[in-house]
């Protein structure tokens, strides 16, 4: 009896939990997949905006970076969350980054009322991306990153940047429902 009870907790759990195990936003940033097989999958990426932070010691930079699109600007304007948040590490330091809304360009993205948070565009390029679920956790990235590395060096595909770790789903998401990426820019030319 006592399993039964704690069987039909856990899918009233799931149930509930279920329409949170969501992605967190509506706009994703667009790509044109040029390439795909078993492993990875090369994509091509316009320009995009980002709003991003270099993370410190405190561990902060999502929480600056929530704070900029929840009014924290110069126009007080409230602006959507988008897919995926972006972090890479160069030099020890991790940089966190937040895709804006394709309706702003340069001209019109608000500017962060803190010093902190800095807006930037990433130039157009091909990317290799390789997709997991389960939890973003260092370890899990590290895993891909590598996998999709090695299937790179394997396929004779130049990698020209460092490892970007995209994840796409909020903390209350199932981790098997996760959607996560490790990502590397890449030199692409194949027709």
């Amino acid at each position: 009896m006592k399993k039964i009870i704690l069987s039909i907790s856990f899918i009233v759990y799931l149930f509930f939990l279920l329409p949170y195990s969501t992605t967190m936003a509506n706009e994703e940033a667009s790509y044109k997949v040029v390439h795909k097989n078993e492993i990875y999958e090369i994509r091509h990426y316009s320009d995009r905006l980002v709003v991003q932070v270099m993370n410190k010691n405190d561990n902060n930079g999502f929480r600056k970076l929530f704070n900029y699109i929840s009014g924290a600007n110069k126009a007080s304007k409230k602006i959507s969350m988008t897919i995926p948040v972006t972090q890479t590490k160069e030099n020890n330091t991790t940089y966190m980054q937040f895709y804006l809304p394709s309706k702003f360009t340069e001209e019109t993205v608000p500017s962060p009322t803190n010093p902190e948070v800095k807006i930037s565009t990433i130039k157009e390029g091909y990317f290799a991306v390789i997709r997991y679920s389960g939890r973003a956790s260092d370890s899990n990235f590290n895993k891909h990153s590598k996998i999709l590395e090695n299937k790179l060096k394997e396929d004779n595909i130049l990698i020209s940047g460092l490892p970007i770790k995209a994840t796409y789903n909020s903390p209350f998401t199932l981790p098997m429902l996760r959607r996560n990426e490790a990502m590397f820019k890449v030199e692409w030319n194949k027709k």
